[in-house]
């Protein structure tokens, strides 16, 4: 996919001249990253780590438990690699004494549940740290809503938010985030068996290129279809940008 192939030296320098200015504007210096073992939290860290230095970068691992121990043993492995101190939090206790009073919740509602918890641990530990809290979702998961409104979306900045999942993965294979990280199937691990590409319907590489022409071309249905997309792959990508705008947006406030 060439259209979406990046300078990746650019990017990097980019991005961490990003990540200082936005902790520098907070007057702060340090950030706090929620850290799965996959590899947008990864290509973060490994950013962060770089424009502030591993001092002033710290991780927070919180498994559910359903969470793969493969995850957290992959976790434990970038934040020693980049000599970035991290912490074990299980969140099981707190959702789990959620849900015993809700025992027909459904997935969904435990997923969400759990993206939130995480979230307010990190800003709970952000306090305690004088850190900002760093987003780690990509531009096609932004696009799609394939988020938590006030879970995993919610945070200080977004380093990764301009990135298709596809740039994400090159940028991370060319700094050097390990092999494996790189080479997992993407899952934000909600319910045992869970998978971003599946959950979607569609592959990141397939998704990527239609939203490469869809939004930052412009291009109208007409050349989508000549490009080789197909009409019901069109719709459905459409209407998930749609159905989703509200989570790309702060809450409306009404005027007095």
């Amino acid at each position: 996919m060439n259209e979406l192939k990046i300078d990746s030296a650019i990017v990097k320098d980019r991005l961490v001249k990003f990540i200082r200015k936005q902790v520098k504007d907070a007057g702060l210096k340090r950030v706090v990253v929620g850290l799965s073992g996959g590899l947008d939290s990864s290509l973060t860290l490994y950013l962060c780590a770089q424009a502030l230095g591993e001092n002033n970068v710290f991780a927070l691992i919180l498994p559910y438990k359903t969470t793969r121990p493969e995850s957290v043993n992959d976790a434990k492995l970038v934040a020693q690699k980049y000599q970035v101190k991290a912490s074990v939090i299980d969140i099981t206790p707190q959702i789990d004494a959620y849900f015993n009073s809700f025992p027909q919740a459904d997935k969904i509602r435990r997923g969400n549940k759990m993206a939130r918890e995480r979230m307010s641990v990190l800003f709970d530990h952000s306090k305690e740290l004088g850190a900002l809290v760093a987003g780690t979702g990509n531009k096609t998961e932004v696009l799609l809503g394939y988020g938590t409104l006030y879970g995993d979306t919610a945070c200080a900045f977004n380093p990764l938010g301009g990135l298709y999942k596809t740039q994400a993965r090159q940028l991370a294979r060319d700094v050097g985030i390990p092999e494996e990280i790189i080479k997992k199937v993407p899952s934000a691990e909600l319910w045992p068996g869970q998978s971003d590409e599946s959950e979607l319907g569609l592959t990141y590489s397939e998704v990527d290129r239609l939203l490469y022409y869809l939004v930052d071309k412009n291009s109208s249905d007409k050349k989508l279809l000549r490009l080789g997309f197909s009409e019901a792959m069109i719709e459905k990508v459409k209407r998930r940008i749609s159905e989703n705008a509200f989570k790309r947006k702060l809450p409306s406030v009404a005027q007095a």
